[in-house]
């Protein structure tokens, strides 16, 4: 089995890619080992000194360093991520997830179909290429709330793509949107 590695924007995470599906359905984050508890490979991951984040896309793994020393790093993740697929193991154990509420007025509900539309379509599969994921958690009063989930959490390019890139696009096709900003 070969994986291959991809630096992202964000110089503290690693994408890694293991040639094969990781993921189906929406992807997933871990933040803590406690979060990773359903998932065996998130568990193996955190075992490793210095991981401080996993998150699983479609067909790639990211992988947050606390202390960005992937000399060591890499290594390790790589040994953990082989092993795992080598094993058959499934990559979660309960398909709970942990999603966080939408909130908007119900009155602006064409409106929020069209942002994530446009996330959908014209912004998620770009930072998914890049090893992370961004995803709709509110609307209110013209501002868009995203949540940024991956290589963009933590990123020092996230706030230049969240106003140059997906504000200016939002803008762009529904003037009633007049600003983006990131939540956790």
């Amino acid at each position: 089995m070969f994986i291959q590695t991809e630096s992202t924007p964000n110089p503290a995470t690693l994408k890694f890619l293991p040639g094969r599906v990781v993921l189906e359905g929406s992807p997933r984050e871990f933040l803590t080992a406690e979060q990773a508890t359903v998932s065996p490979l998130a568990s193996a991951l955190f075992e490793i000194d210095g991981v401080s984040g996993v998150f699983f896309g479609a067909d790639f793994v990211t992988v947050t360093s606390r202390d960005e020393d992937w000399v060591h790093l890499k290594p390790a993740v790589l040994g953990v991520i082989m092993e795992h697929f080598m094993s058959g193991a499934p990559i979660l154990t309960t398909t709970e997830t942990t999603a966080g509420a939408e909130d908007f007025d119900p009155a602006d509900a064409e409106t929020v179909s069209s942002i994530k539309e446009l996330l959908d379509t014209r912004v998620r599969p770009a930072v998914a290429a890049d090893g992370g994921d961004i995803t709709f958690r509110a609307y209110k009063d013209g501002v868009v709330y995203l949540n940024m989930r991956g290589a963009c959490a933590g990123c020092p390019s996230s706030t230049a793509t969240l106003r140059n890139g997906i504000q200016n696009l939002l803008r762009h096709f529904l003037p009633d949107v007049r600003e983006v900003r990131a939540v956790a």
